[in-house]
């Protein structure tokens, strides 16, 4: 199995093109003691305030900001760490490799968590979409494994897209609120919906991407 400091990151994001030198441009730019620790620590910060703010909207619906704010500082730690410690060639492969994908996973428990303790989105549903990404990252993970290849998207759409998908749902639900949409079979609000899209996608993308690499690995080992 190819080492992980043989894997080839593919990186097809939407919002790539911008992403990419944007990162390059503030890691020639931070100061030397913002290191790669102490930007995985502020990516869990910002995780910890999205949960926060979550879960503080059952007070004041001002704290979507606090939430929306989480999500920027966790984009800024969990870009950064991995792109500092190449730029400045410090990298720490296995150490890197372990540390960033927990915390990511930690990160999405403490993000879904939140969502689902507020009163916008359904502890439920919040729980499916958690497991949905669970389960593309674990996906991701084997088919670093086996083939050498880190996925970072599927179908153009990353963790930066996904964040910025999760700040638009707040401001969308901060200024036009969030009713309920009455089906006959089921009572949703809105953001309970594109949660819950969101869940059915990412189940989705893992069975049919899980069936299209069991056949090709098949065919690889026949």
């Amino acid at each position: 199995m190819p080492e992980i400091e043989k894997h080839e990151r593919i990186h097809e994001m939407l919002l790539g093109p911008l992403e990419r030198p944007a990162l390059q441009w503030l890691s020639a730019r931070l100061p030397a003691w913002m290191t790669p620790d102490v930007l995985t620590l502020m990516g869990i910060f910002g995780s910890l305030a999205t949960f926060a703010g979550y879960w503080a909207t059952k007070v004041d619906k001002n704290f979507l900001w606090i939430a929306s704010l989480g999500f920027v500082i966790n984009w800024f730690g969990d870009s950064l760490d991995g792109t500092v410690a190449r730029y400045r060639k410090i990298e720490r492969p296995k150490y890197g490799y372990f540390v960033d994908h927990t915390v990511d996973s930690f990160s999405m428990v403490l993000v879904f968590t939140g969502l689902g303790l507020s009163p916008y989105v359904r502890l439920d549903i919040a729980s499916l979409a958690l497991v949905g990404y669970l389960l593309m990252s674990v996906l991701t993970y084997l088919e670093a494994y086996v083939s050498g290849k880190f996925q970072l998207s599927y179908a153009k759409i990353g963790p930066t897209e996904m964040r910025l998908i999760a700040i638009l749902a707040n401001v969308l639900i901060y200024f036009l609120g969030n009713p309920v949409v009455d089906f006959s079979f089921v009572n949703l609000t809105v953001f309970d919906w594109i949660v819950a899209i969101i869940a059915a996608l990412l189940f989705l993308a893992f069975l049919i991407t899980t069936f299209r690499k069991a056949m090709y690995w098949r065919e690889i080992d026949k």
